[in-house]
């Protein structure tokens, strides 16, 4: 492998010899570049420690970890150099994104955002062997708490585990967290929290309220364990007993880099009907649909668009994980029936439409869903633009 030196006095070379019409050597070329790459990761980790700085900073004087004043400035002075420097601004945008993104979660790791005299308090992670309860514990610990976890093969059993801690969350398959919530409800010191992380809020909520006299709360983090990054994911909070601990898990969960947004139970279960149940029914039948048409799927990658592989790797993401997850959340959301049958009566006319070969009819569709989404439409044809991109570099 070429020395830095040697890479110089080759591209010194390199360049008198194109004085005389010679390109660079390939080896030569790439080599250099090799060289900025690493330039470039020298520059990040300053970068971040840097950023680690200003993290020490914003906590000492109670700073919020974004500053959206500031990234539309950084964001504004990129883009503006890389046009003068003949360079994509699209794509410079994305990588400037994806920097202030790292920089945020850092910080966050970093508890910018938590009071430098913020009690450290204990936490009971109720199935905390789980993946989204791994992902629980590992987010109150990031936020320097203390975290016992109990599940069904640990020594620390539940309820012991309830009983020592002050907040109790209970993170177990949906047709177990009643029976959980009721076990450790008893448990829990009535100065302390109730908490737990079920898809549907309604029934959960309500076991809680019943099964202990300490303060309740229901969430609902709107992601999966798998997420990269907390940085702007999304947590429902339902409001159950007790507004100071309710306070207390909006300021942890927001200084993580959450975006919590409060709801009733029972809203927040309707809302579900369509976000999770309708959603999951549609990728659900379009699978189905898929295996039993009989076209292998490895003959139809040749000829996918973007728009058919991002579908793709939807429904088979969603295939490829656990049945017990996605059947209670469609079978136990009450508004099931009515979001599947309207699922049905669409099709249905569609179908026809299609069978009939009525273009105006066709047209009318489009026209009555283009007016459901409104100004929306503008931010999906941006971002799914840039799903596909991603799509297309990866391939």
């Amino acid at each position: 492998m070429a020395t830095e030196a040697t890479v110089t006095d080759q591209a010194d070379q390199s360049t008198e010899q194109r004085g005389s019409g010679a390109p660079r050597p390939l080896p030569v070329l790439r080599a250099m570049i090799d060289a900025l790459d690493r330039d470039l990761l020298q520059t990040l980790a300053r970068r971040a420690t840097l950023v680690a700085e200003v993290a020490e900073v914003k906590r000492r004087e109670g700073r919020r970890i974004r500053d959206p004043e500031r990234e539309a400035a950084v964001l504004g002075e990129w883009t503006a150099q890389a046009q003068a420097l003949g360079l994509p601004a699209d794509e410079v945008e994305s990588i400037v994104r994806m920097l202030l993104r790292a920089s945020r979660d850092q910080q966050a790791a970093l508890r910018a955002e938590v009071p430098v005299d913020e009690p450290v308090r204990t936490v009971a992670v109720i199935g905390g062997a789980g993946r989204m309860g791994r992902r629980m514990a590992q987010l109150f610990a990031d936020l320097g708490h203390h975290v016992l976890v109990a599940d069904v093969d640990t020594a620390l059993r539940p309820a012991q585990a309830a009983e020592a801690a002050d907040v109790t969350v209970v993170s177990v398959p949906i047709d177990r967290t009643e029976a959980v919530i009721r076990e450790v409800g008893p448990h829990v010191p009535p100065h302390g929290l109730l908490m737990d992380v079920t898809s549907l809020k309604a029934a959960p909520l309500r076991a809680m309220l019943e099964a202990t006299v300490a303060s309740v709360v229901g969430t609902h983090p709107l992601f999966g364990p798998g997420v990269h990054s907390l940085q702007g994911q999304r947590v429902v909070l339902c409001r159950g007993r007790g507004h100071e601990w309710a306070a207390w898990v909006t300021r942890m969960l927001e200084a993580r880099g959450l975006v919590v947004v409060e709801s009733g139970a029972e809203a927040h279960d309707r809302r579900m009907a369509l976000v999770q149940v309708l959603t999951h029914y549609q990728t659900q039948v379009m699978g189905v649909a898929l295996a039993r048409l009989g076209e292998p799927l490895e003959a139809t990658l040749p000829f996918t668009s973007p728009a058919y592989l991002l579908e793709l790797y939807v429904t088979a993401r969603h295939f490829g994980q656990d049945p017990g997850l996605y059947g209670p959340i469609e079978m136990r959301n009450p508004r099931t029936a009515e979001v599947t049958e309207a699922f049905q009566a669409a099709a249905r006319e569609v179908a026809e439409v299609l069978a009939a070969g009525d273009q105006a009819r066709f047209a009318a569709l489009f026209e009555e869903v283009r007016g459901y989404f409104g100004p929306f439409t503008q931010e999906a044809m941006v971002q799914s633009g840039v799903l596909i991109d991603r799509v297309g570099e990866r391939r």
